[in-house]
C-alpha cells in the first residue's frame, strides 16, 4: 500500500538494556529479537570499569548489526567526569541515539547537543532524556519541548522510587500519575515514550500485568532487564490480529472513491472519523515494518 511510505513511525515495543562491561551479553544482543538494545555505561557500570566498558563497546559495534535493531548508548551523567569521554566514543562509533540519564532540565540536552556536534560534526545523533527524578518528572514538558534532536524520553522507576520513598507495589498505583504525565508530555511534543524496567524477570505473570498497563496508558514500549522478557513486550506492544484486522476494514473504507472526501464514516455500524483512519495508517505501517524484521536474514 502507498500509504505505508508515509506512516513508518519507530517501532520501539522492546528496549533491552546490556552492561557494557558484560562481554558475553555485548555480543548475544545484535542476535536478539528487541527492537532496540540501549549499551549501558552508567548504573550497571561499577566507575573503576568504564574505561574498559568503552573498549568493549567500540569492539562490540566494530562488528556487523543487524540493521532492523536500533541502537542506543546510554552515558554517563553530566558533570560526573564521564560523559566527555563517553561522548567521544559515541563520535567514533555512531549509535543511533544517545540516551542522558537522569535529566531534570532542557537545558542539559542542550549541553549535549552542543558536545556532539563538536565531536561529531558529520551527522545528527538523536538524544533519548531518562526521567528518573522528582525534578524531571515535574519538567518533563519543557524537557521534550526541547526540540529536534529530542526523540524519546525513557522512565527510571528504581531511582524515582529512592528519591520519593514511594514503595514498589504491584499496579504502580502511586506512581501511576507521575507515569501519565511524562506520556502526556511526550505525545504533546511529538517525542516517543518509554515504560520503566520490571525488576523480577522471571515473574512472567507480573511483567505481563505491567506491560498491558504500560500500554493501555500510553507508552510505545518497555525499557527491558533481560532477553527473557523481549517476547511478552513485544507481544502486549505490538499490533495484535485483531487490531491489524479492524485497521485494514477502516482504511479500506476510507480508500473507497465515494468515501474518500468524507470526514466520518458508518462502518458496520460504528462512526469512523478520519483521524481513526489516520491511526489505522499507522498502525499498519508498524506492522508491516515488524514483518519486514521477521522476513530479513
Amino acid at each position: 500500500m502507498e500509504f505505508l511510505k508515509n506512516h513508518i513511525m519507530p517501532v520501539r515495543r522492546s528496549l533491552l538494556s546490556v552492561p557494557t562491561d558484560n562481554r558475553r551479553a555485548l555480543e548475544k544482543a545484535p542476535g536478539l529479537d528487541c527492537d532496540g538494545v540501549i549499551y549501558d555505561l552508567e548504573d550497571s557500570v561499577a566507575p573503576e570499569k568504564k574505561a574498559e566498558a568503552r573498549d568493549n563497546l567500540a569492539n562490540a559495534f566494530s562488528r556487523e548489526f543487524p540493521s532492523q535493531q536500533e541502537r542506543i548508548v546510554r552515558i554517563n551523567p553530566l558533570e560526573s567526569g564521564f560523559e566527555e569521554d563517553d561522548l567521544k566514543l559515541v563520535a567514533r562509533i555512531m549509535p543511533d541515539a544517545v540516551a542522558l540519564p537522569k535529566v531534570e532540565h532542557a537545558g542539559e540536552i542542550a549541553i549535549v547537543a552542543d558536545m556532539l556536534a563538536r565531536f561529531a560534526p558529520t551527522r545528527p545523533i538523536a538524544l533519548w532524556a531518562m526521567i528518573e527524578t522528582p525534578k524531571g518528572v515535574l519538567n518533563a514538558a519543557s524537557i521534550a519541548a526541547n526540540g529536534k534532536d529530542l526523540k524519546c524520553l525513557v522512565v527510571g522507576l528504581n531511582d524515582l522510587r529512592k528519591a520519593t520513598s514511594v514503595l514498589p507495589q504491584p499496579g504502580r498505583a502511586y506512581l501511576v500519575p507521575w507515569l501519565m504525565q511524562v506520556v502526556l508530555a511526550g505525545r504533546a511534543y511529538g517525542v516517543d515514550v518509554i515504560d520503566s524496567v520490571f525488576n523480577d524477570f522471571k515473574d512472567d505473570a507480573g511483567f505481563s500485568a505491567e506491560c498491558v498497563q504500560g500500554r493501555a496508558m500510553g507508552f510505545s514500549g518497555k525499557m527491558l532487564i533481560h532477553p527473557a522478557q523481549i517476547e511478552i513486550a513485544n507481544r502486549h506492544f505490538g499490533p495484535d490480529p485483531h487490531s491489524i484486522k479492524e485497521a485494514e476494514a477502516i482504511v479500506s473504507a476510507f480508500e473507497r472513491p465515494e468515501m474518500r472526501d468524507l470526514n466520518v464514516i458508518n462502518l458496520d455500524g460504528k462512526m469512523i472519523e478520519r483521524l481513526h483512519f489516520e491511526e489505522a495508517k499507522t498502525l499498519l505501517a508498524q506492522a508491516a515494518l515488524i514483518l519486514a524484521r521477521k522476513k530479513s536474514p
